[in-house]
């Protein structure tokens, strides 16, 4: 997935209110950049962090840059937007790269299921049991290799798996997709110290049959592309 226009460099000052952030360009502008994150956050929003953001001259938005990427200046980056994994994850189901779901063509988005909820993905193949996809946009290391989910409590998280624990108790396959928006980390785990009820969701949804798999990426100020296949681990 590339970025629409070229992400320009600058250094973070600070992020508030969620979803803004202001940031100081490389030509010394400073300027307010959307911040499409709800999340925590933990370790990418401390001032000074070298960020890229991508301006866009759309005369319907307010805000004419959006934060886009953490430039670890170690060689590393992480995507900060939470919309991009399932826009790099439904190209890459298009085009078959995700080993464990090649078998499908049908893909449909953002389509409704459970309790007033909707599926990410929706994978049908004529042949094959209706596949329920969740994803998860996982940006919190705090050691070694180990990218870990959540970075807050979620208790829409925890409503999802034991939504996709009910699809497959219906005959359908579910899948809870784990996508590390990070190039510094190797194995997935569940931050159990940080949401145990998640956690326990997570160990539930599992046991009920929910298949567990995690991706990370490439990313670049170009853009971002989905990676290899991480093994998902038990946590704190």
């Amino acid at each position: 997935m590339r970025f629409q226009t070229p992400l320009v460099p600058g250094r973070l000052i600070r992020r508030y209110k969620r979803f803004l952030a202001d940031i100081r360009l490389e030509d010394g502008r400073e300027v307010t950049a959307h911040c499409a994150n709800p999340g925590s956050m933990m370790g990418l929003a401390d001032p000074d962090m070298r960020v890229w953001v991508e301006p866009n001259d759309d005369p319907k938005k307010k805000l004419k840059f959006g934060w886009r990427l953490v430039d670890h200046e170690n060689g590393h980056f992480t995507g900060v937007d939470t919309s991009v994994p399932n826009r790099a994850l439904r190209a890459a189901l298009q085009a078959g790269e995700v080993a464990e779901l090649s078998a499908y063509r049908a893909i449909r988005p953002e389509v409704k299921y459970g309790a007033n909820s909707r599926i990410d993905f929706l994978l049908t193949q004529p042949g094959l049991p209706d596949t329920y996809v969740e994803v998860k946009s996982v940006t919190l290391r705090r050691e070694g290799d180990l990218a870990e989910f959540p970075d807050s409590v979620t208790a829409r998280g925890a409503k999802h798996l034991a939504e996709l624990a009910e699809m497959h108790a219906q005959g359908h396959r579910a899948v809870m997709l784990f996508l590390v928006q990070r190039t510094d980390c190797a194995r997935v785990a569940v931050a159990s110290d940080i949401d145990p009820t998640y956690a326990a969701a997570c160990d539930a949804a599992r046991a009920a049959g929910v298949e567990m798999l995690a991706y990370d990426t490439r990313i670049s100020p170009d853009g971002i592309d989905l990676g290899h296949a991480l093994p998902v681990v038990h946590g704190r």
